[in-house]
Formats: structure tokens, C-alpha cells, sequence
């Protein structure tokens, strides 16, 4: 018999450095949950990634107290960030530019995001991370 879901949280944090301080202790402690043992688990699981990534997280919460999660890519800003060289996007995106990056750029982080992009193709990917390098102020260059 399949367990009763409780409820489902969504987090983004830093690799490596899950703490029970917020915004882990409390989304987890509203539900029950064993702070320290997902912390450790997190840790454990991230361990390799770089220290600079904000990982995004679903974490599935079970009426028994129990949980799993699940751990996805980057945003496609951090991927988009390292490519171009910058520390953050543009502040007045379409009249500053902030940094520049490739269409081949471009294809090599669709084909690192593309399990978690709602895309069927390359191609889309590449589309939709374009325009997403339009809202950072970078411009894209053949």
C-alpha cells in the first residue's frame, strides 16, 4: 500500500550547505519532518556539485513523518551567468548589456538542461534559453 502524501515542498538551495536555519528548518519543521536527516542527505548528495549553484529541490512529505526528494539542474541563469562571465543579470535588460554569449554556448547548456526544460528539442531549448539571455541583459552572438 502506497503511503498518504502529506504534502510537497519546493526549495532552491546553495550545494552543499543545507542548514535547519531558513528556508529549510521551517518549510520542513511546518510539516514534521526530520530537519537534520534531509540536511545530511541533501549535503551528502550535492556533495560533488559546485559550492556556487542553487540547487533546486521537491521535497515529498508523507503522513508517517517520512519524506524523499529529488534534485534537479541549476537555473538556466547560473548556467547562463558562468558562459557569459558575469556576477548577476542586468538591472535594465534590452538597453544595457551585460554580457555576451554564443548560439554553441547556448546548444551546450540545452544539452545539459534539457531533462528538466519543457522542451522536445534542441532546438527549443536553445529558443527559450535565448530568451532568458534577453531577460539577463546578455546578448546573443553567432
Amino acid at each position: 500500500m502506497a503511503k498518504k502524501i502529506i504534502g510537497t515542498i519546493k526549495l532552491q538551495i546553495m550545494a552543499g550547505k543545507a542548514t535547519p536555519a531558513p528556508p529549510v528548518g521551517p518549510a520542513l519543521g511546518q510539516k514534521g519532518l526530520n530537519i537534520m536527516e534531509f540536511c545530511k542527505a541533501f549535503n551528502a548528495q550535492t556533495a560533488g556539485m559546485p559550492s556556487d549553484a542553487r540547487i533546486p529541490v521537491v521535497i515529498t512529505a508523507f503522513a508517517d513523518k517520512t519524506f524523499t526528494f529529488f534534485l534537479t539542474k541549476p537555473p538556466a541563469s547560473y548556467y547562463l551567468q558562468k558562459a557569459a562571465a558575469i556576477a548577476k543579470g542586468s538591472v535594465a535588460p534590452g538597453r544595457t548589456i551585460n554580457g555576451k554569449i554564443t548560439r554553441d554556448q547556448l546548444l551546450e547548456i540545452a544539452k545539459e538542461k534539457m531533462q528538466d526544460m519543457n522542451a522536445y528539442t534542441p532546438e527549443a531549448a536553445v529558443s527559450m534559453l535565448e530568451g532568458t539571455a534577453r531577460s539577463m541583459g546578455i546578448e546573443v552572438t553567432e
